[in-house]
């Protein structure tokens, strides 16, 4: 029996002082086992009373290996360790079994956060809908790009959420398979159209310029081709294993840094280029949305690396032995998870920016009048006005010179001619008598200086 015996313990975390030996033939000739009990260990008398879990201790037969039923009721982490009684080499499979389902416990998480991303994108996409049916009139070319992408995460997020649905109810078969490389590819879709509709909002899409022109043709190039290598990155990623993966993977993730790269560069510069083309124009509304757009971008960098140092420092000590044990439920949201709640505030402000409103069209097409150019008052104008007015006046200023005034003689009335008005066709239309003609005269001489005294007080003048 000795050959063909394996013991096997089944974990559970010990309290202290708890001692495992294994039972052999020594130990039952000296009475310290039956020999029932050859090929187990030997558990101090209190080890079921002090330990966390419940301990299994017990030998199998290789002739006829039975199952072995080790029942979890708490959460933890469990490990199962053999012990080769004898030099025969055997296998064994171990199977988990969750009684929420076929989800791995590392992942069962992912349900219920998918789950929620995906309502809390529909309930943002209502919302979106409404003003952009209200204001369907008056819809920027650049909020149709914003709502295709709403339309598209709220479908993304559901079939993520029904990937994991489906593998938690059915295990990892042939259609979750499938499931799965059609999440990857959306995903990729997802990171794409997200870096293009950023890139051509920094570039004053619909609110700055009314088109991009042939820049349009290269930004969705880019795009495209970003989208094929994240497609391919991603189901490589899935596929194949990183200890399986040689200098090959290289012609993947080359290439898509390289297009993220470009992306990064091109959006930054756009949106500097950008503001300091808002501001030389003094336009300070549109500039402001665009200040607050690179202050949301410089937000999210600043939350990534500080969650890339913080996390450093975590997966510095991950050769611990109590690393795993303590960081196995939290993993998934290091590395998925935060992403996610980043990307929901950036496109989630985004959205609020260009939101669509009633006056979409006249604001993007309009420019702001510059209310603080030098110098500029509306007296200075007054007084160009004054100016051209006093130009064609030399001749009556020279006649009311002061010189003039002081003279102790009177001045002489000139009475000036009757004025005839033509028809185009040479005949006088009004034929003023003499002594009408003084009259008008004498009225259009008071008219005239009244006018004058006017213009003095007021200081102003009209040519």
């Amino acid at each position: 029996m000795k050959g063909w015996l394996q013991p096997l313990v089944l974990a559970a975390s010990l309290a202290g002082g708890v001692v495992a030996n294994e039972f052999n033939i020594a130990k039952v000739d000296v009475d310290l086992c039956t020999s029932e009990e050859i090929g187990s260990f030997i558990l101090a008398v209190n080890a079921t009373e002090t330990s966390k879990s419940p301990i299994l201790s017990k030998a199998i037969n290789l002739k006829d290996p039975a199952a072995i039923n080790y029942p979890v009721k708490k959460t933890g982490f469990y490990c199962v360790s053999t012990y080769a009684f004898s030099g025969h080499d055997y296998q064994g499979v171990v199977e988990f079994r969750n009684a929420y389902g076929e989800l791995p416990a590392a992942q069962i998480a992912k349900l219920p956060f998918y789950g929620g991303l995906t309502i809390v994108y529909a309930v943002f996409g209502v919302f979106w809908g409404f003003l952009y049916v209200q204001n369907r009139h008056d819809i920027l070319p650049v909020q149709n790009y914003i709502t295709a992408i709403l339309i598209f995460l709220v479908i993304e997020e559901a079939m993520t959420w029904g990937f994991y649905d489906y593998q938690n109810s059915h295990g990892s078969n042939a259609f979750a398979k499938v499931l799965m490389i059609i999440v990857a590819i959306l995903n990729a879709g997802r990171n794409a159209f997200s870096f293009f509709l950023l890139l051509i909002v920094c570039m004053g899409y619909g609110v700055v310029k009314p088109s991009l022109g042939r820049t349009m043709i290269w930004v969705r190039v880019l795009a495209i081709t970003h989208f094929v290598f994240s497609m391919i990155y991603g189901i490589a990623s899935l596929t194949i294993t990183p200890d399986s993966a040689g200098p090959l993977v290289l012609l993947v993730i080359l290439p898509l840094a390289a297009t993220l790269t470009t992306f990064y560069v091109w959006t930054l510069n756009s949106l500097n280029m950008t503001m300091k083309d808002l501001v030389d124009r003094k336009q300070k509304t549109k500039a402001m949305m665009y200040k607050k757009l690179w202050w949301s971008i410089l937000g999210s960098i600043i939350v990534i690396f500080a969650f890339f140092f913080i996390n450093s420092f975590a997966f510095a000590g991950r050769n611990a032995a109590n690393f795993v044990p303590d960081h196995w439920k939290t993993r998934w949201f290091i590395l998925d998870g935060w992403l996610n709640i980043v990307y929901l505030f950036d496109i989630a402000f985004i959205s609020y920016l260009w939101r669509p409103t009633v006056n979409n069209r006249r604001f993007a097409m309009s420019d702001e009048l510059a209310q603080d150019d030098d110098g500029f008052e509306i007296r200075s104008l007054a007084n160009s006005l004054d100016e051209e007015g006093a130009i064609p006046l030399t001749d009556e200023y020279d006649r009311y010179s002061p010189e003039t005034e002081l003279s102790p003689v009177p001045p002489k009335p000139v009475q000036p001619a009757p004025q005839h008005r033509e028809s185009l066709d040479g005949e006088t239309i009004f034929a003023v008598g003499e002594e009408d003609g003084d009259k008008f005269s004498d009225d259009d001489d008071d008219f005239r200086k009244s006018s004058e005294e006017a213009r003095k007080l007021t200081g102003t003048s009209h040519s």
